[in-house]
């Protein structure tokens, strides 16, 4: 057993997706965190953190796809841990690729393997190389759509009960136009609910706000979709958690982002948080967008 107060955290993910933003988050945390160390050199410096006269109690440590040049595998880095019974949280992050393109466009970086080839080569090299990785993932954020200040509360969010054993549930309201999010475990549609946006005293209110939330949430079928969903959940959180999945990200969306899906997200959460079953955590992705 370790000393650690949580498990260690392992961030490794698509170069440009804000590795480095995740990391500078978690360190403002305070985690140690240490940056783009070979695989082979992470077990050795987790068993040194560990050790009883060791001042750390949570650390992570960034591994991104230029220490491909070292021998070894951040799998087999992470198959080690779990024999040491240090399994590790491994959070990856990911964005689109055209907007990856765009990030390394706009500060004129040549990607890490990019060699000779275009930046969308190289781009697609480095997804095929961390497949793997991104499958055994425990806490994907893909950042696309997401400011600074949105990666920050997504990223707290996720870790922010990470002392607990228990599963861990993020709840994502969202735009279906603005997109919607590709690193969650599911995702709902509440557009089939009446839209507060179009009654002149709610439109440029949030769901939030008392009187868009009563508005929503007094229809007959939301009390019927939150209801419903409460039970399947809870199906899905048994399965979830025999299969080892402890952090679970749900997005509910409507069409902006403002009113149906804020409040339905926060119903949810709120009779989750009222059960005591599971750690909660919300995120309100597109609430200030246009």
């Amino acid at each position: 057993m370790t000393q650690f107060d949580t498990p260690p955290v392992l961030i490794t993910g698509m170069s440009g997706s804000g590795l480095s933003t995740a990391a500078k988050i978690l360190e403002d945390k305070g985690y140690y965190v240490a940056h783009n160390i070979p695989s082979v050199l992470v077990l050795e410096l987790l068993e040194l953190c560990a050790r009883e006269d060791s001042p750390v109690t949570k650390v992570a440590v960034v591994v991104d796809v230029r220490s491909r040049v070292f021998p070894g595998s951040l799998r087999e880095t992470v198959a080690a841990l779990d024999e040491r019974d240090m399994r590790p949280t491994v959070l990856f992050m990911d964005a689109r690729d055209e907007v990856l393109i765009r990030r390394f466009d706009s500060v004129r970086r040549t990607h890490p393997l990019q060699e000779a080839d275009s930046l969308k080569h190289g781009i697609g090299r480095e997804r095929e190389t961390l497949a793997a990785m991104r499958s055994r993932a425990d806490i994907i954020i893909d950042t696309t759509n997401l400011s600074v200040h949105d990666l920050r509360r997504a990223v707290e969010a996720a870790f922010g009960h990470m002392g607990s054993e228990r599963q861990h549930v993020t709840l994502e309201s969202f735009g279906f136009k603005h997109g919607s999010p590709r690193d969650a475990d599911l995702v709902m549609d509440v557009r089939f609910l009446p839209n507060p946006y179009w009654e002149p005293e709610l439109s440029g209110l949030r769901g939030t706000d008392e009187p868009v939330s009563d508005f929503v949430l007094r229809q007959p079928a939301a009390q019927q979709f939150v209801s419903r969903f409460e039970g399947l959940l809870d199906s899905m959180l048994d399965g979830y958690r025999h299969e080892g999945k402890n952090f679970i990200t749900i997005a509910i969306g409507c069409t902006g982002g403002h009113h149906r899906s804020v409040a339905i997200t926060e119903e949810i959460a709120r009779r989750l948080r009222e059960r005591n079953r599971v750690d909660v955590n919300v995120l309100h992705r597109d609430i200030e967008r246009g």
